[in-house]
C-alpha cells in the first residue's frame, strides 16, 4: 500500500491550523468568562462562577474552576492574553504559564511558551515553582521565628491580647472565631447584613462579637467540649412567629430572634423547615394561657431516607453534601414531614428558595421542579447552545473578519531540537534565582 506523504502533511497542516483557531477562540471566552464572574452573572442560585459553568455549558467542575483561575490571571497579563487570542500560544501552555507569570516576569515566559513545546512549558514551570517554594520556605522559616502572642492587664483592670500569628495558624484561628460568633449569634454574615438597619443598638460590634467569640473557645477548650457548660438549649435558634405569619408570609404578625430582632417571615419558614416547635396560646392582654410543645424536626428514619435519595443539595448545578431538609410545601401550610414532601437543600440554596424567591415543587412525574424569581424554569441540565451547520466554517469565517490569519504554523514552537537544560533555564529567567544572567547569553 502506497503512503500518500503529501495528504497526510495536508491533513497535519489542517489539524494544527484549526487548533490555532480553537486557541483565539478560547481566548475570547476567557474574556468573556473574566467579565460574566466580575458582574457576577452567575449569582442566580449559584455559589460560583465554576459552578455555573459546569452546569450551564458542562465543564467538569476542577476544569471550570481552572477556566476561571486563567481567565483573571489573564486580565493581568496582557502579553499572553493577545498571544493567545492571536493563536500564537495554546492554552495547554498558557494554563502553565499563568501558574507562575506576574507582569514582572510575562514577557520571558511567553518566549518561553513561543520557543518551547507544551513539555518544555510544564517542566520549566515545575522548576519555577521549586524556587518560588525555596523561597516560601525562607519566608515561611521567618514568620514563624517572629511569631508572638503578649497579654497583659491594662490598669482599668481590662485583659489586652496582642500578637502576630503565622498565616496559616491565623486562618485556624479566624475559622474558630467566625465558628464561635455563629454559635453565639446564631446568624451568617449575610444575617447581619440585612438587619444592619433598624436593629436594636444593644446589638454588639464585631469587635464586641469577636471578644465574645474568643471567650466562648476558651471556656469550651477548659471544659473539653463543644459547650461551656450549660444545657445544649442556650445555644439553639429560637424564633417567635405568629401562626398566621408562618402560613402566609403577607400576613402582618410577629416574626423575631429570641432577643428581639426583627427576621422577615421567610427567614422564620426556612429555620421552622426543620426545627421543633413549642405553640403558645395567649389571652387578650398578651400573656401565654397555654404551652405544648410538637415537633417538626425530620426523624432519623426519615432523614436517612431522604439522604439516601437525594444525595446532597437538589439545586441544578449544586449538589453539595451538607444540607438541611426543605418542606415543598410547608408544614404551616399543610404539608406533611413525608419523603414526597421533602427535598434536601444546602444552606445558600436554602436561603434562595425562601427569601430570594425562588421556587420548587415535585412534578406529577415526581422530578423538581425549579423557577427564578421571575418565574423562568431552571433546568437541571440546560438546552445545549445552537451550533451552525458548518461550526469549523463559521470559526474561521469570524477569525476572518476580526483580521486573524491563522495558518499550520501559527503556534508552532522556535524549538530546533535541542536538550532542554531546565536548571541553566531558570537561572536565566527567574528573579530569584542564585545566579541571575542575561536572557540573550
Amino acid at each position: 500500500m502506497k503512503i500518500d506523504y503529501a495528504e497526510l502533511d495536508r491533513l497535519g497542516d489542517e489539524i494544527a491550523e484549526l487548533s490555532a483557531h480553537l486557541d483565539a477562540a478560547t481566548a475570547r471566552l476567557l474574556g468573556l468568562i473574566r467579565e460574566f464572574d466580575a458582574r457576577a452573572g452567575w449569582n442566580t442560585g449559584f455559589r460560583s462562577c465554576a459552578e455555573w459553568l459546569s452546569w450551564r455549558v458542562g465543564l467538569d467542575l476542577g476544569a471550570a474552576r481552572e477556566r476561571v483561575r486563567v481567565a483573571h490571571a489573564l486580565g493581568a497579563l496582557p502579553l499572553m492574553a493577545e498571544a493567545l487570542a492571536r493563536g500564537e500560544l495554546s492554552y495547554a501552555k498558557v494554563r502553565a504559564l499563568t501558574r507562575v507569570a506576574t507582569p514582572e516576569t510575562e514577557a520571558r515566559l511567553l518566549a518561553v511558551g513561543r520557543q518551547g513545546t507544551a513539555a518544555h512549558v510544564e517542566r520549566i514551570v515545575r522548576g519555577w515553582r521549586q524556587v518560588d517554594r525555596h523561597a516560601e520556605a525562607r519566608e515561611a522559616a521567618r514568620r514563624h521565628a517572629v511569631r508572638a502572642l503578649h497579654v497583659h492587664q491594662d490598669e482599668d483592670g481590662m485583659v489586652v491580647i496582642r500578637g502576630r500569628l503565622a498565616p496559616e495558624v491565623g486562618a485556624v484561628v479566624m475559622k474558630a472565631l467566625e465558628a464561635a460568633r455563629e454559635t453565639l449569634y446564631q446568624r451568617s454574615w449575610q444575617t447581619f447584613a440585612d438587619a444592619s438597619e433598624g436593629v436594636s443598638s444593644e446589638t454588639p460590634t464585631m469587635a464586641q462579637q469577636q471578644a465574645d467569640a474568643l471567650a466562648l473557645l476558651a471556656e469550651t477548650s477548659l471544659n473539653h467540649g463543644n459547650d461551656p457548660g450549660a444545657s445544649g438549649e442556650r445555644y439553639q435558634v429560637v424564633v417567635h412567629v405568629d401562626a398566621a405569619t408562618l402560613a402566609d408570609p403577607d400576613q402582618p404578625g410577629e416574626s423575631s430572634l429570641e432577643d428581639g430582632v426583627r427576621v422577615s417571615a421567610e427567614t422564620s419558614r426556612r429555620l421552622a423547615c426543620d426545627a421543633s416547635r413549642v405553640v403558645m396560646r395567649h389571652d387578650e392582654g398578651g400573656r401565654p394561657i397555654e404551652v405544648g410543645a410538637r415537633t417538626r424536626t425530620i426523624p432519623p428514619a426519615l432523614r436517612r431516607a431522604l439522604n439516601h435519595r437525594d444525595r446532597g443539595c437538589r439545586f441544578p448545578g449544586c449538589g453539595v453534601r451538607f444540607t438541611q431538609g426543605h418542606h415543598l410545601r410547608h408544614w404551616a401550610e399543610g404539608g406533611p414531614t413525608t419523603l414526597s414532601n421533602l427535598a434536601l437543600l444546602c444552606r445558600r440554596h436554602h436561603r434562595a428558595v425562601h427569601e430570594e424567591g425562588y421556587r420548587v415543587h415535585r412534578g406529577l412525574d415526581g422530578a423538581l421542579r425549579f423557577r427564578r424569581p421571575d418565574g423562568r424554569p431552571l433546568p437541571e441540565v440546560p438546552p445545549a447552545a445552537e451550533v451552525p451547520a458548518d461550526p469549523v466554517g463559521a470559526l474561521q469565517r469570524r477569525h476572518d473578519a476580526q483580521g486573524l490569519r491563522l495558518n499550520a504554523r501559527t503556534a508552532c514552537a522556535g524549538w530546533l531540537g535541542e536538550r532542554l537544560d531546565v536548571g541553566w533555564a531558570i537561572d536565566v529567567l527567574h528573579p530569584l534565582a542564585a545566579t541571575p544572567r542575561p536572557v540573550g547569553e
